[in-house]
């Protein structure tokens, strides 16, 4: 009878710590939020969205105060439009502008929103237009690359050596 007893807190104490995992698994790859506040939706159009995925946080000041819904194609003026869910708790000015960030050099993506001054708050289905694309590593590379390519071919060649 002892050993059966032993065995249902074993199998307790198993389940909870499969439970915790899997919690911890799903919160860290932004696949749960336990978030139980209503929300609103705003949409935005982005030249590039780089790697900003469904899911992604939308933070302002460092505080997530919203989720990036989804992320869909606008065949008529070639733009991402991105649908964002905002905490209603969170009221942001009409004239607020949006854009791609990544965390740390090469981390997850994610939307900041930069608060504007009008009095009127963004309301559920209203489009913020100020937006800034998210910034490619790789077209910086290149951008780099060829500046300093042009700016070499462009330049006299250098004096050979010992002479003025």
């Amino acid at each position: 009878m002892e050993r059966s007893r032993n065995d249902v807190w074993v199998g307790l104490f198993v389940v909870l710590g499969l439970a915790a995992i899997l919690f911890l698994a799903l919160k860290s790859a932004n696949l749960l939020s336990l978030s139980f506040e209503s929300d609103y939706r705003v949409t935005a159009k982005f030249d590039n969205v780089g790697g900003l995925k469904p899911r992604a946080a939308v933070k302002s000041a460092g505080v997530v105060v919203g989720r990036v819904e989804s992320i869909t194609f606008d065949d008529k003026s070639f733009q991402a439009l991105v649908t964002l869910a905002l905490e209603t708790r969170y009221a942001f000015p009409k004239d607020s502008s949006l854009k791609i960030l990544t965390s740390g050099l090469l981390g997850e993506q994610y939307v900041g929103i930069e608060p504007g001054a009008e009095d009127k708050s963004l309301q559920s289905g209203d489009k913020v237009s100020a937006t800034q694309s998210a910034v490619v590593l790789e077209n910086l590379i290149g951008q780099f690359i060829y500046g300093k390519a042009a700016d070499g071919g462009a330049g006299k060649a250098p004096a050979p050596a010992g002479t003025q």
